[in-house]
């Protein structure tokens, strides 16, 4: 085991960044529509076996990335990330591609609308090149997409196709959406940054009918990362009764060192292997070394107490949603019960043993969890865990006969907190286990996103990788 000197390159993975084409679209030696079709060749070549589209639009994104270079020229571009190309988890509406969400029961559906955030980053300049896989529904039942690194493994779900897009070097960013887990464990899997804000802070259009569902990016570098989310949020706002995200609209919060850092450990914590274990270890080492206060629960009574709630935390954001979902999900069975997978149907029977009242206490419990949290403030500023159990698992689908693989894409249990509490988390790629990357989780309190970001940040200046 070794603690590497330097950042591990993104090539590595295939990510390339569209932060470091700017300077070269304002001196006119590149352009967004040549950045475009470099991206193009890279989805020619590796799209037959990452398989992350659903469809794309490649004539209006090319005369958007004109409209775009154009503007460059006159160095009046829209905002910082015009003429990026991305793409968009297929739960979400845009007006020149079906929605279909990964499910049989909507194929060809087309409502021709764009989602609040779509259309915020049109408006920013931004190319909606295509919709990537999502696993059905936005759920845990699997979609085609296969990690970019290593193709028997999961690259997680349910933004599945919008962590591969990125950490396949095919866009440079892509927005996925996230109830449990479903944004930070694929950017944990796939060396992605990510940010899975506030709840609320970006305004998630159609899609306002779960309580935890949060819009957020994916992206090979923190500065697109930002500054892409802030694109949404600074056009599309926050949902109804939410303020929107906050923070600088045209660069990076800048890196900030933390008073202090809490390790949250979670129910998941005894069942991650020796080798996450010890280089998540080697991260809290060099924060001992750099002397950040690093508070644990045998030594925070709050971190404790904290710890207890979250004990059962999973399955409380999974049933919660499933009882959200369940209204919804009954008329699509209804009507077309062969076009929804035996795994999404088990949903509605969580619902079913649930109940009126059984969604009450969760709530309840839910409160309960956000107060232990906030009465955290005072002496951790951010708590840090593991992206995920361990590195991508191998997925090599169900099988016939067998029971039904019960976290195909992975296990949510470290990402589950965050939902729950409706706090922001960004996911630092840090660490690599078995030559698989194996992201950091960064969680703040509520509102602290750019904050939180500029942590993170810190985390990535001042810290080695590690390598297992």
């Amino acid at each position: 085991m070794s603690i590497k000197s330097a950042v591990p390159e993104p090539g590595l993975v295939g990510q390339q960044s569209f932060r470091d084409a700017i300077r070269d679209f304002r001196a006119g030696t590149d352009s967004p529509r040549d950045y475009l079709e470099r991206k193009l060749a890279v989805i020619d070549e590796r799209e037959p076996v990452v398989r992350a589209w659903v469809a794309t639009n490649v004539d209006n994104a090319r005369k958007a990335a004109d409209a775009s270079t154009e503007r460059w020229l006159r160095q009046a571009p829209l905002s910082p990330v015009d003429g990026m190309p991305i793409g968009v988890k297929d739960l979400l509406e845009t007006v020149d591609m079906p929605t279909q969400m990964g499910c049989a029961a909507y194929d060809g559906n087309f409502p021709r609308h764009d989602n609040a955030a779509v259309w915020a980053l049109r408006e920013a300049g931004v190319l909606v090149l295509g919709k990537t896989v999502t696993a059905e529904l936005g759920g845990t039942h699997p979609g085609p997409t296969t990690h970019p690194l290593d193709p028997t493994r999961t690259p997680g779900g349910s933004s599945s196709g919008s962590a591969a897009v990125v950490a396949a070097g095919m866009v440079p960013a892509a927005i996925g959406t996230q109830v449990a887990g479903s944004i930070i464990r694929p950017a944990s899997y796939c060396a992605n940054w990510a940010l899975k804000p506030s709840q609320g802070a970006v305004n998630r259009g159609e899609r306002q009918a779960t309580s935890m569902s949060t819009h957020g990016t994916h992206a090979a570098c923190p500065e697109d990362m930002w500054l892409l989310t802030m694109a949404m949020a600074a056009r599309a706002g926050g949902d109804p009764g939410f303020p929107s995200l906050a923070g600088p609209m045209d660069t990076t919060p800048m890196a900030a060192r933390p008073y202090s850092v809490g390790v949250m450990q979670t129910e998941g914590w005894n069942g991650v292997d020796a080798a996450t274990r010890t280089a998540f270890d080697l991260v809290l080492a060099q924060l001992d070394r750099l002397g950040c206060p690093v508070l644990r629960r045998d030594n925070c009574s709050a971190l404790d107490a904290f710890e207890d709630t979250l004990v059962g935390a999973r399955d409380v954001a999974l049933s919660i949603t499933a009882w959200e979902n369940h209204w919804r999900l009954r008329g699509v069975v209804a009507a077309n019960p062969d076009g929804v997978s035996t795994r999404s149907k088990q949903t509605l029977r969580v619902a079913d043993e649930l109940g009126v009242d059984g969604y009450a206490r969760l709530i309840a419990r839910r409160s309960h969890i956000r107060l232990q949290h906030c009465a955290l403030s005072g002496e951790a500023e951010v708590l840090i865990s593991l992206g995920a159990p361990g590195p991508a698992p191998v997925w090599a689908g169900d099988i016939e006969g067998q029971p039904l693989a019960q976290w195909p894409t992975g296990d949510p249990v470290f990402n589950a907190p965050s939902s729950l509490l409706g706090a922001p988390v960004v996911t630092v790629p840090l660490m690599w286990v078995d030559g698989l990357p194996v992201g950091l989780q960064v969680m703040g309190q509520q509102g602290s996103d750019a904050r939180v970001t500029a942590i993170a940040q810190w985390f990535a200046d001042n810290m080695d990788p590690i390598r297992i």
